[in-house]
């Protein structure tokens, strides 16, 4: 993906424009442009010709809203959600499934190419969720009060404001997360400012209220498989999960690995993981409380870094710059890093493969969030002692 820098004159503030998108930024709007300025225009799809009302102009771009389709997209489809474009929880509602699925796959291999200088060649197909709606276990809900209504807003927070959409109803979210925010809303927190978390619990998992699970259960066995299949290839004997949460990778991977620790920062989620490792029959490994650059050195003197595999699935904020630093020294047999921001992933690969330690085998995007402008991606890494350099 270009750069989106623009050299032309801007267009004014209420100006009406007529615009050919081209492409989808990354925040999953369209881009067009005015003579040779950058226009962002939500809503839109590449090959669509478009009217739109000019909004916002900042100095290399400008933003505008939707005004008429002049020529649509094969591709666009008709959302499934009354709120759809001024709630700011979905992006995509107006594609058709597949062309998200492309779209996604475009928008990692841009970044890898752009960020991390990586070939768009070791990008995947994006592997698809069996259920496009429907499909969140787990969502923040939102109380604010309306002042010019004299009521108080349930819901989600705007596209474009910090203004929160009375919502009696998610799209994209399970059947049963609706009926609790029915309930909330017959049940309504005291006052505006209050957050609500509403979740489908995975059956099988002790997890607690506050710990982070993957929120999708359909698309959850693709991850599955793209984590175990690489893990498996790579032929370790030994694995760390280093952000281990409530343990779901460690224990996904024991049966693979003589022995697996898992370390996580969480005194509750690790009570969770020592449950798992019970309920799921894994005793080949153990749990620790702690931060992973405080804990590897123990850990890998116990498991030798050219037969260990190491799991990374980090916050959106990426991989500490420890973290990185620390296992570019110990170079560990493999590192999988699973990710649902692909720009901080871009980032930390390129940090990862810096003169060549590391080299990177794959990346294989799942989408998680349909709908959305958001991916999750799974990267293989290996060690360069046994592979070529990094694909540039």
């Amino acid at each position: 993906m270009e750069a989106f820098v623009s050299s032309g004159e801007p267009p004014q503030v209420g100006q009406s424009v007529v615009l050919s998108i081209h492409d989808v930024g990354f925040g999953g709007e369209g881009v067009g442009r005015h003579g040779s300025f950058v226009v962002f225009v939500p809503g839109t799809i590449p090959g669509e010709s478009v009217e739109a009302e000019v909004t916002e102009v900042k100095k290399q771009f400008a933003r505008a809203r939707l005004k008429a389709i002049v020529q649509p997209s094969p591709d666009r489809a008709q959302p499934r959600c009354e709120y759809y474009g001024l709630c700011g929880g979905c992006q995509y509602q107006h594609v058709s499934y597949p062309r998200q699925l492309e779209i996604k796959r475009k928008q990692v291999r841009d970044l890898l190419q752009r960020i991390g200088g990586f070939s768009g060649d070791v990008v995947a197909p994006v592997l698809a969720c069996s259920e496009p709606y429907g499909y969140r276990n787990r969502i923040m809900v939102r109380s604010q009060w309306n002042k010019p209504e004299q009521r108080l807003n349930i819901g989600f927070l705007e596209a474009e404001s910090r203004l929160v959409v009375d919502v009696e109803r998610c799209a994209i979210a399970e059947p049963t997360l609706n009926e609790q925010l029915a309930l909330t809303r017959r049940n309504p927190p005291p006052k505006g400012g209050i957050k609500v978390m509403l979740r489908v619990a995975p059956e099988g998992w002790s997890v607690g209220r506050d710990s982070f699970f993957q929120n999708n259960f359909f698309a959850l066995p693709h991850l599955v498989r793209a984590v175990r299949e690489i893990a498996l290839d790579a032929g370790s004997r030994f694995l760390i999960d280093a952000y281990c949460g409530v343990g779901f990778f460690a224990l996904e991977l024991a049966d693979l690995m003589e022995r697996y620790a898992g370390v996580e920062l969480d005194a509750a989620a690790i009570r969770s993981a020592r449950e798992n490792a019970i309920r799921r029959g894994r005793p080949n490994g153990e749990f620790i409380q702690g931060r992973a650059e405080e804990k590897f050195g123990e850990l890998t003197a116990l498991f030798p870094p050219d037969r260990t595999t190491v799991v990374l699935d980090p916050p959106r904020t990426g991989c500490a710059p420890e973290i990185i630093a620390l296992l570019r020294e110990l170079r560990p047999r493999q590192v999988i890093y699973v990710s649902c921001h692909p720009a901080t992933l871009a980032r930390d690969l390129n940090a990862f493969c810096a003169e060549g330690v590391f080299g990177l085998r794959q990346v294989i995007p799942i989408d998680m969030f349909p709908q959305t402008q958001h991916v999750e991606c799974v990267a293989d890494i290996r060690s360069s002692r046994a592979l070529p350099p990094c694909q540039a």
